[in-house]
């Protein structure tokens, strides 16, 4: 075998290597993300892995389980603290986040600020900060913040930031500010519409509005018991709205067998509407 066709062989084999290696994909977040008060918090945790070792699965493992029911290839990890924002993260956990991550998605507190409910400046600030850390170890990073949720219990009871006001105008200041924070770094690629994903549940007719009166018949609490974190159906539809904007590919695609759905309860008639919400928000979203 002459010198020409052993180079080429050797090239092969490394563009071969290279293009097998996984996409590396962190998610930082707080409870929010591990999947607190619900089974996702111990979901398969052998599949993902967790930077503070706390053997948490969350919906980063949801996700990686869509990924490989989608034959695509993610090597997914997670930093996650309770109560937390991004300000937290980026000043405590800098040394573990701040490694060369081909994507990242991010969020911050429920509030936005926990000192402040609705006050957008922190998450502005810390995001701006965390964005430029993960950017200096690759620059060529994929950053995502994550709109989150409103939360049943700062709209209806009457000691909740948002009292008086209702679902859509605390999912509507949540999506600003994140906006806003997205704005503030040229290196954010986007936001991802979880919050809205929720909305639009709700307003479909899929999901109940208000789980402080009861839910009603047919549709699903997207809620926890404490109307604050999310029931298995509010982290799947996290998850799902996740993982159609970070990967491109269609959640419906994920079809009425989708096993995350049989592992956490969901029946194949939910999964598949869920699926389809957040088909619909990917969509409006990039419009």
């Amino acid at each position: 075998m002459n010198l020409y066709y052993v180079l080429l062989l050797a090239l092969a084999v490394v563009w071969n290597s290279s293009a097998a290696q996984p996409v590396k994909i962190l998610f930082i977040g707080n409870s929010f993300t591990f999947g607190a008060g619900t089974e996702v918090k111990t979901y398969r945790p052998e599949t993902v892995t967790d930077l503070n070792q706390k053997h948490i699965g969350g919906v980063p493992a949801l996700f990686k389980a869509f990924a490989v029911e989608a034959h695509l290839d993610y090597d997914v990890s997670l930093e996650t603290a309770g109560g937390k924002g991004l300000d937290y993260h980026v000043k405590e956990k800098a040394a573990i986040i701040g490694k060369p991550w081909d994507v990242v998605c991010m969020h911050g507190y429920s509030t936005l600020d926990k000192e402040h409910p609705g006050d957008p400046a922190l998450l502005v600030s810390s995001a701006k900060e965390i964005a430029k850390l993960l950017h200096d170890r690759n620059p060529s990073v994929v950053l995502y913040l994550t709109a989150t949720w409103a939360r049943a219990d700062q709209v209806y009871p009457e000691k909740g930031a948002w009292h008086g006001k209702t679902v859509q105008t605390m999912t509507a200041d949540v999506r600003k500010a994140y906006d806003q924070a997205a704005a503030a770094s040229p290196f954010f690629k986007g936001v991802i519409p979880v919050g809205e994903a929720w909305e639009r549940a709700i307003t479909k007719g899929l999901a109940d509005p208000n789980p402080y009166d009861g839910i009603e018949p047919g549709k699903v609490d997207l809620w926890g018991k404490d109307h604050y974190h999310a029931s298995v159906y509010g982290y799947y539809l996290e998850a799902l709205t996740i993982f159609g904007v970070v990967t491109t590919q269609d959640p419906r695609s994920l079809g009425n067998q989708e096993h995350v759905a049989k592992d956490l309860g969901i029946s194949p008639e939910q999964a598949v509407a869920l699926q389809q919400i957040a088909f619909e928000q990917i969509k409006e979203n990039h419009h």
